[in-house]
């Protein structure tokens, strides 16, 4: 499966000015007072943590759980209406994308609450205009981001193997034996972890990386691609759509990671390009993002305020790391979010070769009807193994046509 930027690049959100930064310094969530731990069931969407909220006493809502977000957004621009929301001022948003800038609002406080879980003081940016597409791609509808606010004030475990999150207070921690802690810092609203590479041609690299559980990828490295010595021969890729238009960047693999005594080999990476000013509006200095493609390995737990990250291997720790190997792109379509459509063909892919075109809807995959799959099941099919054959039904200008789609490696 492709990068998705929205969850790639969610962490390159910037202000032109930093007049909101004291505002959501306190912001939080808290426990029930009769409380001492809450457990909140999480969906496992495309590679997003996907949770239900509610937004002054109004939803449930869908937002993604993103550590690369330094403050709750919502995308989509409605709920301003429906839920009555008053704004403080309007603001310039930055991202990674070949495009401008462009406007969003400034919420005031909203009541946020989850099961037993309370806000306080938690505002929000609320886009103008839905930049994102979340719903298109999860096939689900998606109202939102939610980050540093829900994780400053507790310690949340992550337990990708039951789909929940085992929340209380930090004093209230406590860790098993088999868990092993990794020292994070906490900057300008996000945590960061140092890892070593090790580059192909055998070079180890110490690396800064934001841990960032909204991202799909593995890894990410920041503009390494032209500075860095050592790094292995690339990929030209689209990364998908930023914040502010198309990610151009590459696609490759390095020798291995390790986080602590962790250590992935073969591992995927992602080398966005980032122009000069971009980059220098970064409020921290980092080398790239740890994504979910290697976090989901793990049962995790963040507790911010002791500066702390232990992880416990699961199940799916020793899995390889796959790409797409149709060069399909695809999102959910229709008012129902029911309609698989091909929304770009890498040109050269065994998709432009079996004669897959934009605009394509997939009506059936080996013969099952993409109305019982969801969009991950698709991504599986389309990564599962070289040269697979996969059948597809597909409509084209009214009419069927069935496409027999040999899978290759690309990367």
């Amino acid at each position: 499966m492709r990068l998705k930027c929205f969850t790639l690049f969610a962490a390159l959100l910037f202000f032109t000015n930093h007049v909101f930064t004291s505002y959501v310094n306190a912001q939080s969530f808290n426990l029930a007072d009769h409380k001492k731990r809450v457990t909140i069931p999480f969906r496992l969407v495309r590679n997003m943590v996907v949770v239900q909220l509610m937004i002054n006493n109004n939803g449930p809502y869908n937002f993604i759980l993103d550590t690369g977000v330094g403050l709750m957004i919502i995308t989509e621009p409605k709920l301003v209406d429906s839920l009555n929301i008053s704004y403080k001022k309007t603001i310039q948003l930055y991202g990674l994308g070949d495009g401008e800038s462009f406007e969003a609002y400034i919420a005031s406080a909203l009541n946020v609450t989850l099961p037993d879980i309370y806000s306080n003081g938690v505002g929000a940016v609320i886009f103008k205009q839905d930049h994102f597409g979340l719903s298109n791609y999860a096939g689900t509808h998606i109202h939102g981001l939610l980050g540093y606010e829900f994780f400053n004030n507790l310690a949340v475990e992550i337990n990708f193997t039951d789909n929940e999150l085992n929340i209380c207070r930090p004093q209230d921690l406590k860790i098993g034996k088999k868990r092993d802690k990794i020292p994070i810092t906490i900057e300008n609203r996000k945590p960061y972890v140092e890892a070593q590479l090790v580059l192909p041609d055998g070079t180890k690299k110490k690396s800064k990386l934001v841990v960032d559980i909204g991202a799909g990828h593995a890894l990410s490295l920041e503009d390494a691609a032209k500075h860095e010595q050592g790094y292995p021969k690339l990929t030209m890729a689209n990364l998908g759509m930023g914040f502010t238009g198309p990610i151009s960047g590459f696609l490759s693999r390095i020798n291995r990671i390790e986080i602590g005594k962790y250590k992935f080999r073969n591992v995927l990476t992602a080398f966005p390009e980032m122009d000069a000013f971009k980059r220098e509006r970064l409020m921290t200095k980092r080398d790239g993002n740890l994504g979910l493609g290697i976090l989901k390995r793990f049962t995790i737990t963040l507790n911010y305020h002791d500066h702390a990250m232990y992880l416990k291997p699961t199940q799916r720790f020793g899995e390889p790391f796959e790409h797409d190997m149709s060069g399909l792109e695809f999102f959910a379509g229709g008012p129902d979010l029911r309609h698989v459509i091909i929304s770009r063909v890498e040109p050269g892919s065994s998709g432009d070769q079996a004669g897959l075109q934009k605009d394509d809807e997939i009506l059936s995959v080996n013969l099952k009807p993409v109305s019982g799959l969801s969009l991950e099941e698709i991504d599986e099919y389309f990564k599962s193994r070289n040269n697979r054959g996969v059948l597809l039904e597909i409509f084209r200008n009214k009419k069927h046509m069935s496409v027999l789609l040999v899978l290759k490696r690309r990367i």
